[in-house]
């Protein structure tokens, strides 16, 4: 029925995302194992052929998708479990998993945070709760915004991963005349990147909200990313001369770019609605859709308490995220910190 692979192909989570990979992957003729959470979308996907939320112009040949209602099954029937979760739902799953679910099995993440509860990326809560090896982990990152890719428009995905020799051999399956793979082992910085690309596309949205203009939020992008290299120099230990070239790859300085100018972005939405006077709660309301950012800032922010690095903007979004301060007054201390 599917497309020859050596792997049976795992699909954990059913938002924009993980939609959006389900028809890569269906497109390229594979069969996958698809856990969705909600047994009413899978009944309308079935019925319908689409989702009934996400991409609702993408349908899917039902012969190449298995659902699952339990995600123990579908790690248990699987060798290569892609896991596409908003991060603030990931502990709550997994934790409905044996410890032995992962034994001699892949997990590809396609999360774009850490995880809620205990604030660490996705690969080191794996080894401590289900003794995953680093080498079985892999990640895929990138500006790759889930409408553009399931448009097919051209995009780069970056796929990460410890082990080169398994790395080539997984990355091929999102590969596609319009989806270009680049391969990287920066497994832990990329994993940041992408955490805080969100942190400062909220801050994005709400510079917009409050009235700044393209040249403040310019310069504000460019202290962001010097911002980003900073903290990924000091929590993965690499030199400023090593992180150099990374900082300007797709994974981390195109990833940024993309979040905080897109209209796609749901973190620059949620925090221009942050910057017009919204309160968070009231925010999440009118989006319905997670903001991977809002959560983020907090587990940055305590991870940060440790490692000590020159943090102000991403301190200030917290601050206005989860201390209730004013965002104008945010913006008007960080004017002073930018060059």
């Amino acid at each position: 029925m599917g497309r020859e692979t050596p792997y049976k192909i795992g699909l954990l989570g059913s938002g924009s995302w993980a939609t959006a990979l389900a028809k890569l992957l269906t497109g390229k003729g594979y069969t996958i194992h698809w856990w969705i959470r909600q047994p009413e979308h899978i009944r309308y996907l079935k019925q319908h052929r689409h989702h009934p939320r996400y991409l609702s112009a993408v349908h899917f040949d039902l012969r190449k998708l298995i659902f699952y209602e339990s995600a123990a099954e579908l790690v248990a029937r699987t060798d290569l479990i892609l896991v596409c979760l908003p991060s603030a739902f990931l502990k709550a799953v997994l934790d409905t998993l044996p410890p032995s679910a992962f034994r001699d099995r892949y997990v590809v993440s396609a999360v774009k945070g850490m995880v809620g509860e205990t604030h660490q990326l996705l690969n080191d809560f794996l080894e401590d709760r289900f003794g995953l090896p680093q080498e079985q982990y892999f990640n895929i990152t990138g500006p790759c915004h889930a409408e553009e890719v399931a448009a097919e428009k051209l995009s780069y995905l970056t796929v990460c991963g410890k082990d080169r020799a398994v790395l080539e051999r997984i990355a091929p399956h999102f590969s596609t005349p319009y989806l270009q793979t680049v391969l990287s082992t920066d497994v832990r910085g990329t994993q940041y990147a992408a955490v805080l690309k969100n942190i400062y596309a909220l801050g994005a949205g709400m510079a917009h909200g409050l009235g700044y203009g393209d040249n403040f939020l310019a310069v504000y992008i460019a202290n962001c990313a010097l911002e980003m290299s900073r903290f990924n120099t000091a929590v993965c230990g690499t030199q400023e001369e090593e992180a150099a070239p990374q900082l300007l790859s797709s994974a981390y300085l195109g990833d940024l770019l993309v979040t905080c100018y897109s209209s796609y972005s749901r973190n620059r939405r949620f925090g221009n609605m942050i910057g017009k006077g919204y309160s968070v709660r009231a925010a999440q309301i009118e989006m319905d859709m997670v903001a991977e950012g809002y959560e983020a800032a907090r587990s940055v922010y305590l991870l940060n308490r440790e490692i000590a690095a020159p943090m102000p903007v991403a301190t200030a979004l917290y601050q206005v995220l989860w201390e209730h301060g004013h965002p104008l007054e945010c913006f008007t201390s960080l004017e002073k910190k930018f060059f």
